[in-house]
């Protein structure tokens, strides 16, 4: 870990309005994110960590407050701008793998690189890389229909850093397993991560899987409070 810092917020603020009322989820949040590392975000349901998750990853827009994503304001960005930027610096996991069922293991990893117009060649070679630190070497052929829940889990992992993105940003990634799978699969999440030195930022509701971070951001009335 270093103290480059790949995202930072400042004064973030987002409110969801229906008819005549409206919800302010966050209320000004501040922080930011070092390259390397890993860290948690925790709250009550509803207290808008995954608003927050998104806003940050440029998915989803905000009232107020600035975003910036290893030195560029995605205020200032165009759509475009920001697409290319977040397929460029970010990776996303989901609770859910989203996997693309008619495409093995291997050419789902690859897809990202492919997309960047990378030889085939070396998308596959840098895809069966990452998949065999997800320890899914005897897997890379096989479909998503063939694979556990675990290990379509860690497939999607594979793709979502298969490019080096800045940060890995993920969604109760292990919030869909039992709990044995859920820590093989973080396991292989921190693995990855800190071999390619890729900042993560985790929104999970597993208080103990969130221990296991560098650090706690805990989400309680629209504000960020460390733990």
């Amino acid at each position: 870990m270093n103290n480059k810092v790949v995202i930072e917020a400042n004064g973030l603020r987002k409110k969801f309005s229906e008819g005549a009322s409206s919800l302010e989820v966050l209320k000004g949040v501040s922080l930011k994110i070092n390259a390397g590392e890993i860290v948690a975000v925790v709250g009550t349901s509803g207290s808008g960590k995954s608003t927050l998750l998104q806003c940050l990853g440029g998915l989803d827009s905000f009232d107020g407050g600035t975003v910036e994503i290893d030195g560029q304001k995605i205020n200032d960005l165009s759509e475009k701008e920001r697409t290319q930027l977040r397929n460029s610096k970010l990776g996303f996991v989901y609770q859910f793998h989203h996997l693309l069922p008619e495409f093995s293991a291997l050419e789902n990893v690859a897809m990202p690189l492919r997309i960047r117009r990378l030889e085939q060649k070396d998308s596959e070679e840098r895809a069966t890389k990452t998949l065999d630190v997800m320890g899914l070497k005897d897997r890379v052929a096989h479909l998503p229909s063939q694979l556990s829940g675990g290990e379509r889990q860690r497939v999607a992992i594979a793709r979502a850093t298969v490019g080096d993105p800045v940060c890995l940003l993920a969604d109760e990634p292990t919030g869909n397993l039992d709990r044995e799978t859920a820590l093989t699969v973080f396991d292989y999440l921190l693995k990855l991560a800190r071999l390619k030195k890729t900042a993560v930022m985790i929104v999970t509701h597993d208080d103990d899987l969130a221990r296991r971070c560098d650090r706690i951001l805990r989400l309680r009335d629209g504000k960020i409070e460390n733990d």
